[in-house]
């Protein structure tokens, strides 16, 4: 199997877009064609970052047979932070299974993008500070040591009105993130 078709099919996998994989890698959406179509070779740092947001390493992508992976560490984990947020997928590859759980760290006045009705059921449980959550024309205040849960068919979203960090277990199913 080429290079190329393997990575194909790890971020379809993952239910990717080459977008999608491209902003987690910091790369180009035509860089990402250009590796799937085996038309460039990445250096080993690149193929190494780029297999980490899929939820594999080196050695797993070389691997002849695959090993479920149970055990995930903070050096799994993969962080990407924009507009007074951070996302942290504690499961690197959960984009292929039914949920994904992260831990959203919202600074004092920021929120997630308006999130638009879709299939399925989000959890959270608030580690740090306090959140705001808006399900549809609905609002609440969810503090440190509470939890929400909320079918995802109306427009939803959290925001940190709070004066410190707010860090949110968040879970998405199916994932969404």
């Amino acid at each position: 199997m080429k290079l190329g078709q393997k990575i194909r099919e790890l971020r379809l996998l993952c239910g990717l877009t080459q977008s999608e994989l491209a902003d987690r890698c910091e790369l180009t959406k035509g860089y990402i064609s250009q590796l799937e179509n085996d038309l460039t070779s990445p250096s080993i740092s690149t193929l190494s970052d780029i297999l980490a947001a899929l939820g594999t390493t080196l050695k797993d992508f070389f691997a002849t047979a695959e090993k479920e992976k149970i055990v995930f560490k903070k050096s799994d984990y993969f962080e990407k932070e924009d507009e007074g947020q951070k996302i942290i997928w504690l499961i690197p590859n959960s984009q292929k299974n039914e949920m994904e759980p992260i831990i959203l760290e919202l600074k004092p006045g920021a929120s997630t993008t308006l999130d638009m009705p879709h299939e399925g059921q989000e959890f959270g449980y608030v580690l740090d500070g306090k959140i705001q959550l808006f399900v549809d024309k609905n609002h609440y205040v969810v503090k440190k040591g509470e939890s929400f849960y909320y079918d995802t068919d109306k427009i939803h979203y959290l925001k940190n009105n709070g004066d410190r960090l707010a860090r949110v277990i968040w879970i998405s199913s199916p994932p969404n993130f």
